[in-house]
C-alpha cells in the first residue's frame, strides 16, 4: 500500500513537470506556424495570392494600413483580385511571437522592391487569435520605413 501511495504521488508531481513540456512544444509549433503565415503574407503582396489572406485572416479581420487608412479582410481581397501587384520582391527579415494563451502578438519586418525600382521597409505589429485551434491575424498595423541597408 505505502509503494502504491508512493508511485501515485511521484507521478503527481511528475505530471506538471510533463504539462509544461508539451506547452512548451506546442508553444513552439505555433510560433513556427505564425512566423511561417507572417513570411506567406509578405509574398502574397508579390503574388497577389488571395489564398494566403483568406487562410490566415480572421473574417473580423481590421487593419491599419501606411496611409492610417482602415481596411478589412474583404478589403485586401478585393484589392488583390482587382489590381496587379506593383511590388517585384517582398520579403520577412523577421518575426518575433509571443503568446498569451489563446493570443499572440506578431512583430517583425520586411524589406521590398517595388516595380519601379523604389525599395523600403514595412514595420509591423500583427495581432493573433487561437479560434477553433486555428490561428488568425485579427488586427494588423504597419508602417513604412527606410530600407534596413539605409539605417545607421
Amino acid at each position: 500500500m505505502r509503494a502504491r501511495l508512493f508511485a501515485i504521488l511521484a507521478l503527481l508531481l511528475l505530471f506538471p513537470t510533463v504539462a509544461f513540456e508539451q506547452n512548451k512544444d506546442d508553444q513552439s509549433k505555433d510560433k513556427a506556424y505564425i512566423q511561417q503565415a507572417e513570411a506567406d503574407w509578405a509574398a502574397s503582396l508579390v503574388s497577389n495570392d488571395v489564398k494566403v489572406l483568406d487562410r490566415i485572416m480572421a473574417d473580423d479581420f481590421v487593419g491599419v494600413d501606411i496611409d492610417a487608412s482602415q481596411y478589412t479582410k474583404a478589403d485586401a481581397i478585393k484589392d488583390f483580385s482587382t489590381h496587379p501587384s506593383n511590388f517585384e520582391s517582398n520579403k520577412v527579415d523577421g518575426v518575433e511571437v509571443r503568446i498569451y494563451g489563446d493570443a499572440a502578438v506578431a512583430q517583425g519586418s520586411e524589406n521590398w522592391k517595388k516595380k519601379d525600382g523604389t525599395a523600403g521597409q514595412f514595420v509591423w505589429t500583427d495581432t493573433w487569435v487561437r479560434r477553433d485551434g486555428q490561428w488568425k491575424v485579427v488586427a494588423a498595423e504597419d508602417i513604412v520605413a527606410p530600407p534596413a541597408s539605409e539605417k545607421q
